[in-house]
């Protein structure tokens, strides 16, 4: 019996030709893109590549965040940083491979517009999920802090004794500070193709989206940054360090 030549047979159940493909089920992967005969421009397939795979990553770092979760809340707080590292260094793909959408000239999006409908990126179930569920990890982060009766601030001032709460709330503001950019890059990438002073596809003007960058899911972990700063200005009896 060759043995090599086994190895090569798929035992995945499907009907692809081998079980690569079937794990990964590429014919239906592959087949999610319009055809070169269905597309009204062939930059269809780059914006198709990049928001397609947008999702299936958003889905990926949503999973790590709601698997964190009921981490933080049992105490298990080393291994929810773990996976909230993982969901940032998703999301930070995310920002990354929107830029491909730089090499589309404006001219040719125009055309690639023709073909989206109503379709707009606050429909993304991916970032409808981001806004869903983050909240809820933050809220589970600050019953943390009271069961350990702990303020932010103290986690940031011991933070040598409380590394394992310092580096969950460092890790909520690295996602905090990604899920702005994502929007920053998104903005500029859209103002890039079609302009900054023009109506998208569901009839809000860009500029609107520009108003909404700043969103910050978890503020006291920005604003305990001013307290720090503004202590760290006054001496010990109150007043300004000379």
């Amino acid at each position: 019996m060759n043995t090599m030549a086994n190895l090569n047979e798929p035992i995945l159940p499907g009907t692809a030709a081998t079980d690569y493909e079937r794990y990964l089920r590429t014919d239906e992967l592959l087949s999610l893109q319009k055809s070169a005969l269905e597309v009204n421009h062939r930059d269809e397939h780059l914006f198709q590549a990049v928001h397609q795979t947008s999702e299936l990553w958003l889905k990926f770092a949503c999973g790590e965040l709601e698997d964190a979760i009921p981490l933080v809340e049992s105490a298990q707080v080393a291994e929810a940083i773990r996976l909230l590292r993982r969901a940032n260094d998703t999301l930070s793909l995310v920002i990354d491979q929107l830029h491909m959408l730089e090499h589309m000239s404006p001219i040719d999006y125009a055309v690639v517009r023709t073909a989206l409908g109503h379709g707009a990126g606050v429909d993304s179930p991916g970032f409808r999920r981001v806004h869903h569920v983050t909240p809820l990890l933050g809220a589970a982060f600050e019953r943390l802090l009271e069961t350990r009766r702990l303020t932010l601030r103290e986690v940031y001032e011991h933070g040598h004794s409380r590394d394992n709460e310092y580096q969950l709330a460092e890790q909520l503001i690295t996602w905090d500070e990604r899920a702005i950019l994502w929007r920053f890059h998104h903005l500029k990438v859209v103002e890039r193709i079609i302009g900054g002073s023009v109506i998208g596809t569901q009839g809000t003007p860009v500029e609107v989206l520009g108003r909404r960058i700043d969103v910050r899911f978890f503020p006291d972990l920005w604003t305990v940054r001013d307290e720090i700063t503004r202590r760290s200005a006054l001496g010990a009896d109150g007043h300004g360090q000379s």
